[in-house]
């Protein structure tokens, strides 16, 4: 299992091109999973809805099962948010996992990013970033693909993804 993070600004299009290139992987046989770190109150659940009602009484867990999904929810209830290799410990094996956020954690990350954006690149301050997917040019050593060559985008994720241990293993020498 390898894992690579994406790291932008907001409005850069990280989740467009995610939505782009699972597709790519899964046409070429691989199993994908995708860690997206939140904002503080997202949810997942409707409000008003059985598995909601549960949660909102203080249920520590609600696992919503169907013949289509199963989904689980855990209320921290105050306790610490999981760090990255704990969220990637919970995951069922697959051949990549793409993160979408956790900056500050030092696993590789592509940084995307988008001129309209008008924002500075983050690669010259974070020593994470292996390579850029943008949609102008970019003066730099690091490997660059266009964000609309979604099989350059693709075989760059691959190329670059480290190993989970590894990641783990980065992770925990940061504590």
């Amino acid at each position: 299992m390898k894992v690579i993070g994406l790291a932008g600004w907001s409005g850069a299009g990280k989740t467009t091109l995610l939505t782009r290139l699972i597709p790519c992987f899964n046409a070429q046989g691989l199993r994908v999973s995708v860690v997206k770190h939140a904002h503080h109150q997202f949810d997942v659940d409707v409000p008003g809805k059985d598995s909601w009602r549960h949660r909102e009484a203080g249920a520590a867990e609600v696992l919503v099962s169907s013949a289509n999904r199963w989904a689980l929810m855990h209320e921290l209830r105050g306790a610490p948010e999981l760090r990255l290799p704990e969220l990637l410990g919970k995951l069922s094996a697959v051949d990549l996992v793409i993160v979408e956020g956790f900056k500050r954690d030092p696993h590789r990350k592509l940084e995307v990013h988008r001129a309209a954006n008008e924002k500075p690149l983050l690669f010259p301050n974070d020593p994470g970033i292996v390579g850029i997917l943008a949609d102008v040019a970019v003066e730099t050593q690091l490997p660059t693909v266009h964000l609309d060559d979604i099989p350059a985008a693709a075989a760059l994720l691959l190329r670059v993804a480290m190993p989970v241990e590894e990641a783990v293993t980065k992770s925990a020498a940061m504590r």
